[in-house]
């Protein structure tokens, strides 16, 4: 069904007017035609009723078009607005289409099939005009809206940037908290282990079995809080950025024997059995010894700890010409596969209650985490509940050095010697040999 249209003619001359009318009906337009004489009462219908365009006489008896659609312009009155003009007034014409008119015809063309085809490119042109001023609304205000999201949402990054610094500085404070507090407590601890030894050495005095029993509770405790205090200290070093590894020529094979043998009471205690498995060609590597007991014993404590039955063992291996991997399994209780993202996280551990079965400070494989990965090495988790687990770290055979030290020299291996190349074209290489490294004996 055709579209009715309100069309409005803006005419004093009845000739003019209907004219107009005539060709419109002509043309077939289905329409409610309005008339008025003046721009007064054209003012008055435009404002009291919606039209679909309007037919303006340029020269109406109280003012001229151009007038007439400033008007209506600043009433806000939108319409599609055709100036009929008299034979000369196309530069006329020009300006009113500059002041908002959407097109203009001549009188002395009027006819049907121009008249509407005016009307049809007029009504076609102000719709694309309201769609557009829609649309450019419609973006305005989504561009305001934006504006206020971006400002919130650089209020909220402010807020959070100004958290981050508190948090930074509340983690520091704690670190440093931490490490005065380690540092101090070690010293009042040492004294109660030194003194609990000297108790129980025989040129001291013969002490009953309930003194040495009570006496020796007293070392194994100052030693693990020891061992607690230690943990601490050394995450807070590492947090801080403040650990440096030592490295050293050494032979991991007496290292891995020494740590082993120092868990071995706590093994025997649970009558579990501690194996060790060494299948090493050159048992001479260039690390930290220190630290690398330490991830060991970390490890066997943690084995023996969580396994109530069955035995322990330590597996040592050549991966490649310069890594070695050492594994620890268990026959233990075991790590579901959902903890195993958390597990090496600090103070993280599996039954994090207070009447947690197994105690700890929840550092060690954190601190173990961090040493291998100091090294250049990485650490693997394999583990079934109630079968057991296996923690494998594989390190360089050679740790990794600064590039460039004092004198700027880089550090090889190479046979039975670790050899330091200078940087400086005019410094020839120098050699420390197995024997002024302290292990003459050993088999390479």
């Amino acid at each position: 069904m055709e579209e009715t249209l309100r069309i409005l003619v803006v005419d004093d001359d009845e000739v003019d007017r209907m004219k107009v009318r005539r060709a419109l009906t002509q043309a077939g337009v289905c329409m409610e035609l309005s008339e008025v004489g003046d721009g007064n009462d054209a003012l008055s219908a435009l404002r009291n009723s919606t039209y679909d365009c309007v037919f303006l006489d340029y020269r109406l008896p109280d003012q001229d078009g151009l007038t007439l659609i400033q008007k209506l312009r600043s009433s806000e009155i939108k319409v599609p607005l055709v100036v009929l003009t008299s034979q000369g007034d196309e530069q006329i014409a020009v300006e009113l289409m500059k002041a908002g008119a959407t097109d203009y015809l001549s009188k002395s063309r009027v006819c049907s099939e121009t008249l509407a085809q005016v009307l049809r490119h007029a009504i076609r042109v102000h719709r694309a005009e309201m769609q557009t001023a829609l649309v450019n609304q419609q973006l305005r205000e989504t561009n305001e809206q934006l504006i206020r999201k971006n400002q919130e949402l650089e209020s909220q990054r402010q807020q959070i940037q100004l958290q981050n610094f508190k948090l930074l500085e509340a983690s520091r404070l704690k670190s440093q908290f931490l490490a005065t507090m380690s540092h101090e407590l070690r010293t009042p601890m040492n004294a109660i282990i030194g003194f609990s030894q000297i108790l129980l050495r025989p040129k001291f005095g013969q002490l009953t079995h309930q003194q040495t029993d009570m006496v020796e509770r007293i070392l194994n405790n100052g030693k693990h809080l020891l061992m607690l205090l230690n943990e601490v200290l050394d995450f807070s070093k590492l947090e801080g950025g403040r650990l440096e590894l030592k490295p050293e020529l050494f032979d991991l094979t007496k290292v891995i024997n020494i740590a082993v043998a120092e868990m071995r009471s706590l093994a025997e205690a649970k009558k579990l059995s501690l194996l060790v498995q060494t299948d090493l060609q050159n048992p001479l590597v260039f690390n930290d010894s220190v630290r690398v007991r330490q991830i060991l014993v970390n490890l066997l404590s943690n084995a023996i700890k969580f396994t109530e039955s069955g035995r322990i063992w330590v597996e040592v291996k050549e991966i490649s010409k310069n890594r070695i991997a050492i594994a620890v399994r268990d026959t233990g209780i075991g790590i579901a596969p959902r903890d195993f993202k958390h597990i090496f996280e600090a103070f993280r551990q599996v039954d994090q209650s207070i009447t947690r079965k197994y105690p700890g400070t929840g550092l060690g494989l954190a601190i173990i985490d961090s040493l291998v990965r100091m090294m250049g090495g990485k650490i693997i988790l394999e583990s079934q509940l109630g079968v057991g687990s296996m923690f494998k770290i594989e390190i360089p055979r050679q740790l990794s050095l600064p590039t460039a030290n004092d004198n700027g020299s880089t550090f090889h291996m190479d046979g039975h010697e670790i050899v330091c190349s200078a940087q400086n074209p005019h410094q020839s290489p120098f050699h420390f040999s197995k024997v002024s490294m302290g292990f003459p004996n050993l088999k390479l």
